[in-house]
C-alpha cells in the first residue's frame, strides 16, 4: 500500500539526517524520536516509544508541549584514535513549529494543511528535508507572555580529545522562565563533574534578555565573583556572575587592585598605607557589520562575495596614571583604564 510505504520512508529518511548529524551510519532510537518531534503531523506517535518502559508513561494522543529540549550535535574534535567526536549539546525550542487545528477526532490530529495523511506524505516527499529549519513567522509561542523557553539544567562535560581536554556545556532540560524587561541578574544552574563523587551544582548566573534597547545598549555582566569547586586534583575556581547593567557592546568593568604605599604623615614620619586602584578591564565584542557583499538571493543564507573585514576588538581607549612610592622605596606607576572602545 502507498500510505505505509511513504510513511516509513518519510520517518526513516528524516531519522537518517539526525544520525548523520551525530556522525553515525546506524539509526538509533533517539534519531526516530527527533524525526517525530520535528513534525507536528507525527504528533500522534509521540509517547508510543515509552510503552514498556517503567520510568516513562506515554499518552498516544497527548498534546505536545513546545518548550522542550531538542538534539543539537556539535563536533568537538577527535579522540586519541583520530575518530571524530560529536556531542549532543541540545537546545531549547522557543516556539511551536506550526499551528494545529482543533479536531474532535484524535486520530486526525495534525492534518491542518492536507486533507489526508497521504496528501501530507506526498507533499513532504517533494520538500527539502531540513529538520533544523528556522521557525515560520507567526508560529504560536511555546511559553506564556513574559516568559521564555530556556535551559533549566546545564551540565559541564569534560572530554579527553587528541587536542587536549575540552569542556562542553550540555543542556539537560528546558522550561518556561520569566523574562523581565529590565536588566537583571538571573539564576543559572550549572552542574560540574556529573555522575561522580565530586558532582556539584553552582548558580553561575546570567543576564536577562533579550537585552537590546532603542538606545543601542545591552544587558551585560559587570561584576563577577568566584566559587571553589572540588575535583579529583584538589579544586578549581569557577567564575560566577553577581550583577548586570545596560552597557554598550564594548564596555569597561571595574577591577580593583591593592598596593602598599609609603607616605609622610603630618608629623614627618613615614607610614605605610593600603592604596586601592580601580584599574578596570575591557569586556564585550565589536561588530563590523555584515561581511557579505553579494548574496545568492535576497534574504538567502548563501553568500557569493565576502568582504575582507579588518580585525576589531574591544580595547582600552583612555587611561589614568597613578604614581606612588612603594614599601621598597621605589617609585611605582600603575595605569588604570578609564574608557574602552572598538579599535581595529
Amino acid at each position: 500500500m502507498e500510505i505505509p510505504e511513504l510513511f516509513v520512508e518519510t520517518i526513516a529518511k528524516d531519522a537518517y539526517v539526525y544520525a548523520q548529524q551525530g556522525k553515525r551510519k546506524t539509526l538509533q532510537r533517539k534519531d526516530l524520536d527527533n524525526a517525530i518531534e520535528a513534525i507536528d503531523e507525527f504528533a500522534f506517535l509521540e509517547g508510543a516509544g515509552a510503552v514498556g518502559r517503567g520510568d516513562e508513561q506515554g499518552n498516544l494522543f497527548a498534546e505536545r508541549g513546545c518548550c522542550r529540549r531538542q538534539s543539537r550535535f556539535l563536533h568537538v574534535g577527535h579522540d586519541v584514535s583520530g575518530s571524530p567526536v560529536s556531542v549532543d549539546v541540545g537546545k531549547c525550542r522557543s516556539s511551536c513549529l506550526s499551528q494545529r487545528i482543533s479536531s474532535p477526532h484524535p486520530d486526525l490530529l495534525g492534518l491542518s494543511r492536507q486533507s489526508s495523511m497521504l496528501d501530507f506524505l506526498r507533499s513532504k516527499k517533494l520538500q527539502v528535508r531540513r529538520p533544523d529549519s528556522p521557525l515560520q513567522p507567526g508560529a504560536p509561542r511555546s511559553c506564556p507572555a513574559g516568559s521564555c523557553c530556556e535551559p533549566a539544567r546545564v551540565r559541564v562535560e569534560r572530554l579527553l580529545l587528541f587536542e587536549g581536554v575540552r569542556e562542553v556545556e550540555v543542556v539537560e532540560g528546558c522550561h518556561c522562565s520569566t523574562c523581565p524587561e529590565e536588566c537583571l541578574r538571573l539564576p543559572a544552574l550549572k552542574t560540574f563533574f556529573p555522575d561522580s563523587p565530586w558532582e556539584v551544582t553552582v548558580d553561575v548566573g546570567k543576564c536577562s534578555g533579550p537585552a537590546y534597547g532603542a538606545d543601542g545598549l545591552f544587558c551585560l555582566p559587570t561584576k563577577f565573583n568566584t566559587a571553589l569547586v572540588k575535583n579529583p586534583h584538589g579544586g578549581e575556581v569557577v567564575r560566577t556572575l553577581e550583577s548586570c547593567e545596560m552597557k554598550e557592546k564594548c564596555y569597561r568593568v571595574s577591577r580593583v587592585e591593592y598596593y602598599y604605599e609609603m607616605v609622610h604623615s603630618s608629623a614627618g614620619r613615614r607610614e605605610e598605607r593600603l592604596k586601592e586602584i580601580d584599574v578596570g578591564r575591557c569586556l564585550g565584542s565589536c561588530s563590523s557589520g555584515d561581511p557579505c557583499l553579494l548574496g545568492e538571493s535576497p534574504g538567502g543564507e548563501k553568500c557569493l562575495v565576502w568582504a575582507e573585514a579588518a580585525a576589531s576588538r574591544c580595547a582600552p581607549h583612555r587611561y589614568d596614571v597613578h604614581v606612588f612610592r612603594s614599601r621598597r622605596d621605589r617609585v611605582r606607576t600603575v595605569v588604570a583604564i578609564r574608557q574602552c572602545k572598538c579599535r581595529g
